[in-house]
């Protein structure tokens, strides 16, 4: 995928964020999505389950309510997500200590104004958002293309397959998260650099760490 020539000047050093599950609580939204669709709000089933549909109790879908359901995930949804707790605190923490912050996200392009939208609405410190689809041969990650153009010092993901073939000079962080069913895992965890519980983890260990250099 050809992205556009980012517009931010070189002036400060550069750190890359993922949105879902690092910056905003995806799981949170799923859960209304699905009250949208079918006017019932699921009751919590595993507050560690990594993925919506095991945390929620909610029934596997014939093809025509996905259709219904899938129809939910629209401008309204990407742009009213709430923040997860710290993460904008995080992001103004990295910010204030001289790190500028971009969004790279597995989103489809057509919805990437509505998750800038959401971000700025939020408070979050960003002002770029770069949108590259989830579509992937799964040897390389969607998000490489935009990373390589982007040229960050650090990336911060909590899907450790979107680590695959990002360019080994970028500081790869994986924020951990909840651990049932979580693809973060085996042999493949190589491919992160530092481990964190959430995106606060990761602020307080980059800053602690840039302290240290300086």
């Amino acid at each position: 995928m050809n992205f556009p020539v980012s517009t931010r000047a070189a002036r400060r050093p550069l750190i890359a964020l993922d949105a879902d599950g690092v910056l905003l609580d995806y799981n949170h939204a799923y859960r209304h999505a699905w009250h949208r669709a079918f006017g019932e709000m699921p009751a919590l089933r595993d507050a560690t389950a990594y993925w919506a549909m095991d945390r929620w109790a909610v029934r596997r879908l014939p093809v025509e309510e996905r259709e219904v359901l899938r129809a939910c995930f629209d401008e309204t949804y990407w742009s009213t997500m709430q923040a997860l707790p710290g993460a904008i605190e995080a992001c103004h923490a990295l910010c204030a200590a001289g790190f500028e912050l971009v969004c790279v996200s597995a989103l489809q392009p057509r919805f990437r104004e509505a998750r800038h939208h959401n971000l700025r609405t939020l408070g979050f410190p960003i002002e770029e958002v770069m949108a590259t689809s989830n579509l992937t041969d799964g040897q390389v990650s969607p998000k490489a293309a935009a990373l390589q153009q982007l040229q960050p010092i650090a990336f911060v993901d909590d899907y450790l397959p979107y680590l695959r073939g990002i360019p080994t000079d970028i500081h790869a962080a994986l924020v951990l998260r909840e651990p049932t069913g979580s693809p973060n895992q085996g042999e493949g965890l190589s491919m992160a650099h530092s481990t964190h519980a959430d995106l606060s983890g990761f602020s307080a260990w980059w800053l602690d760490a840039a302290r240290a250099k300086a």
